[in-house]
């Protein structure tokens, strides 16, 4: 990739240095795929494994399928467009469709958690492995912001720390569209990020005046929502490295880990992209229990961890 020919591209409303010295390309690591140990060596090198192509593609197609037409059924698509198009409508308000997108949606838990998936885990974990229950998924219309820079652990932190995130691609993902990024070599700043990483989403002060509100539900978190910065540029600028991408193609892997500082760019097309976010671990470590069973209590009320601050 060429930064010199890079369209210009944002994050959260904030022109990003498109420089080679703060911008860059994924390292590839699809020709290690078949070696466990080649994997986990490659992990922490990078915190991160981009593996183009790994996923079936029609599986994709099919999950896609689903999500677009479910994305049409609420009145979210133009109709003035093919269906398959994926065109948002204008100012369309952006929702969190976590549960609606995923719930009882076969083509996709066959994507994610069956087949390739499953079987690229057990080689890098390197035993039997379990995802979590819950899926993320987002749907993010056209002209829409990207998503803040942050480190998953603190939203997921209660069980193993060797947990990883897939992020995957439910369809093409150009410059434009706005895909995941990665800060160079930001697994390795956990020194520096020490205070950010042991924190918790979801713990609240009992003894403060608004307690009542997040134990009811009513009020989601207390001052803080799990975020790192509200500007990926200053950030690269006080951390180093550079941020790091590429335009995703439908059966594309994107595999972090819990302390990688990641983020996405803005979408400035006119059409959803569609990404979802899954969880896996060794089947034989704790698994953090907002995030497993039938029903997955997540962020909810039943989540939050009282303290006296």
């Amino acid at each position: 990739m060429s930064t010199a020919t890079l369209p210009k591209l944002t994050s959260l409303g904030l022109e990003m240095d498109a420089s080679d010295a703060a911008f860059g390309e994924l390292r590839r690591s699809k020709e290690v795929v078949d070696d466990g140990a080649a994997l986990r060596a490659r992990m922490g090198e990078d915190g991160y494994l981009y593996l183009p192509g790994l996923l079936d593609v029609d599986q994709v197609a099919a999950a896609r399928h689903e999500v677009l037409e479910r994305l049409a059924k609420e009145g979210f698509l133009d109709e003035r467009h093919p269906t398959t198009a994926g065109v948002s409508k204008v100012n369309v308000e952006r929702k969190w469709m976590a549960i609606p997108l995923t719930q009882n949606n076969r083509p996709l838990h066959e994507l994610l958690y069956a087949g390739a998936m499953m079987e690229f885990y057990e080689r890098f974990l390197g035993g039997p492995v379990r995802h979590f229950d819950y899926t993320w998924f987002r749907s993010v219309p056209g002209h829409s912001t990207g998503t803040y820079p942050h480190c998953d652990i603190v939203y997921m932190g209660r069980g193993t720390q060797n947990l990883y995130t897939s992020w995957t691609p439910i369809g093409d993902v150009t410059f434009e569209m706005g895909g995941l990024m990665v800060l160079e070599n930001s697994h390795r700043q956990q020194d520096k990020l020490r205070n950010y990483l042991k924190r918790d989403v979801d713990a609240y002060c009992t003894n403060r005046a608004d307690a009542a509100e997040i134990e009811s539900g009513k009020k989601a978190w207390q001052d803080w929502d799990g975020r790192l910065s509200s500007n990926p540029v200053s950030l690269r600028e006080k951390l180093g490295g550079r941020w790091l991408t590429t335009e995703y193609k439908a059966g594309d892997l994107f595999v972090f880990s819990m302390a990688t500082i990641h983020a996405s760019l803005d979408n400035q097309s006119d059409c959803y992209r569609l990404s979802s976010d899954s969880r896996y671990q060794l089947a034989s470590e704790p698994a953090d229990d907002r995030w497993i069973g039938p029903n997955p209590i997540a962020h909810g009320p039943a989540g939050k961890r009282g303290k006296i601050c």
